[in-house]
C-alpha cells in the first residue's frame, strides 16, 4: 500500500534528481533538459540496480522449477505484483501483469468485449483517447457489428460532461476513458464519470498511464471496472505494466493467449486453465522488468505521491507562465484540472522543426500527433510539441526551456 511519508520534511528534490543517472548527461554538448516523461519516465539507480541484480544473481524462470534460483525468481516476481497491488490499493489476485497499457486494453477488448458485443451495441470513447484506447475497440466493433460513439470536448480541453452523460444511452455497453490526457494533461473526474456509467449498467475501462506516475491512485475508490497502466512511465522498465479488473469480471473472461503458465492441465481433448490472474499470463513474463517495477513503486512511495503531485503542479505553473509570455506561442489544453503536460505551437515553426531545434539546445520534447490523431483533428492542427514534466525536473530547466524557445523564435524572425 502507498503510505504517507513518515517524515513531514519536504523532499530534497536536488538529492532525488541525483538518483537518476541519465539526467546527468549532455546532449549536443549541452546539459540535458528532459521534458518527455509522458513518453517514458527516467529510471532511478535503484530500479537499474534491481534489474541488474536479478540477472546477475537470481535469473531463472518463474513457477517452473523447485531449485533455489527458480524459487527466488518466483518470489521476486510475485513480490512485485504484491507491491504494485498495494500501490494501487487493490488485491493482488485482481492484477494481471503484462507488457503495459496497450496489452491490457487489448486483453479487455478481446477477452471481455469480443464475446459480449453484437450489432446495435455501442462503445463510447472520448475525443482525447490515446490510440491504444481506440484501435482495439474499432477492431472488436468490426468483428461484432458494434459501433463507436465519441464524446466531445470543450474548447479548453475538458470533457463536455453534459454531452458525455447524454451519450450514455441504453445501447452503450462499454466506456473507454483516459484518467489523464497524454496530450492536454486534462485530469478527468473519473470517479464521477464511473458512478454515472455504473448507474446505467455501462462497464468502464480507464487508461491510467498518465495518472499513476504523477498522483496517488486509489483504484477501488474510482469505481471503474478495469484500470490499465504502464510501468515505464512510472520509473519502471519498459515492457511492464498491469491490468486491474474486478474479480467477478476476471472470472468470466476466457484466456487471451494460450501457452505455458496459464494452464493447470493439458490434454489433447482439452485443457484446464489456471486461476485468474495467471490464466492471462501465458509464457515467460518480463520477470526482471517487473522486479524493477516493484522497486519503482517502492521508490515513488518513499517520496510520497502527494509530494510528487504538488511538485509537478509547481513546475507546471512555472512552465505555463514562462511559455505564455512568449509571443506567438499557443498552448493547447487549459482545463482547470491539469497534470504537468503542455502541448504547444510556435508561429512560423512546424512542430518537428521546433523539436529538432530545441534538441540542439539540449532540450528534449516530443513532437507529432502523440498517438492521438482524433484529438489533434479537433484542434485543427497537424502536430504539436509537447513538454511533459516529472518531479525530477527543476525550475532552472524550465527557464532554460523557455530561453531555448525564445532563441528559436529569434532564428525564425
Amino acid at each position: 500500500m502507498t503510505t504517507p511519508r513518515p517524515d513531514p520534511t519536504p523532499p530534497d528534490w536536488t538529492a532525488i534528481r541525483a538518483d537518476f543517472p541519465l539526467l546527468q548527461r549532455e546532449v549536443h554538448g549541452k546539459p540535458l533538459v528532459y521534458l518527455d516523461s509522458a513518453n517514458t519516465g527516467q529510471k532511478p539507480a535503484a530500479v537499474i540496480d534491481a534489474v541488474d541484480d536479478f540477472f546477475r544473481r537470481h535469473n531463472a524462470n518463474v513457477s517452473r522449477a523447485v531449485h533455489a534460483l527458480g524459487t527466488e525468481a518466483t518470489e521476486a516476481y510475485e513480490g512485485a505484483r504484491a507491491k504494485l497491488a498495494g500501490f494501487l490499493k487493490v488485491h493482488r489476485d485482481e492484477l494481471v501483469l503484462c507488457s503495459g497499457t496497450t496489452f491490457a486494453l487489448n486483453l479487455v477488448a478481446y477477452s471481455w468485449a469480443l464475446p459480449r458485443l453484437g450489432p446495435g451495441d455501442v462503445v463510447l470513447l472520448t475525443r482525447m483517447e490515446h490510440h491504444a484506447n481506440i484501435v482495439p475497440w474499432q477492431l472488436v466493433a468490426e468483428r461484432t457489428g458494434a459501433t463507436i460513439r465519441v464524446a466531445e470536448l470543450l474548447p479548453d480541453g475538458s470533457l463536455d460532461l453534459d454531452a458525455l452523460y447524454a451519450a450514455m444511452t441504453g445501447e452503450v455497453k462499454l466506456l473507454g476513458l483516459a484518467h489523464v490526457s497524454n496530450v492536454l494533461g486534462t485530469v478527468n473526474p473519473v470517479r464521477e464519470i464511473c458512478r454515472e456509467a455504473r448507474r446505467r449498467g455501462i462497464v468502464t475501462v480507464v487508461d491510467g498511464s498518465q495518472a499513476v506516475p504523477h498522483r496517488a491512485v486509489d483504484v477501488p475508490a474510482l469505481g471503474c471496472d478495469f484500470y490499465a497502466l504502464t510501468g515505464h512511465k512510472m520509473c519502471g522498465p519498459t515492457g511492464t505494466g498491469a491490468l486491474w479488473a474486478r474479480r467477478e469480471l476476471l472470472a468470466q473472461m476466457p484466456p487471451f493467449l494460450g501457452g505455458g503458465e496459464m494452464i493447470k492441465e493439458v490434454r489433447f481433448e482439452g485443457s484446464v486453465f489456471n486461476d485468474p490472474p495467471h490464466h492471462f499470463e501465458a509464457g515467460t513474463p518480463n520477470i526482471a522488468g517487473h522486479v524493477g517495477l516493484g522497486v519503482a513503486t517502492d521508490y515513488l512511495s518513499a517520496i510520497g505521491m502527494d509530494a510528487i503531485e504538488a511538485r509537478e503542479a509547481e513546475l507546471l505553473a512555472h512552465a505555463t507562465e514562462a511559455l505564455t509570455a512568449i509571443d506567438g506561442l499557443r498552448i493547447l489544453g487549459t482545463a482547470p484540472e491539469k497534470a504537468a503536460v503542455i502541448s504547444f505551437l510556435l508561429d512560423g515553426a512546424h512542430a518537428h522543426d521546433l523539436a529538432t531545434l530545441l534538441d540542439l539546445e539540449g532540450v528534449a520534447v516530443r513532437s507529432g500527433q502523440h498517438c492521438a490523431h482524433p484529438l489533434l483533428q479537433f484542434y485543427g492542427v497537424p502536430a504539436t510539441c509537447r513538454a511533459s514534466f516529472a518531479f525530477y525536473n527543476t525550475h532552472d530547466e524550465i527557464e532554460r526551456f523557455a530561453e531555448a524557445i525564445r532563441k528559436v523564435r529569434r532564428l525564425l524572425a
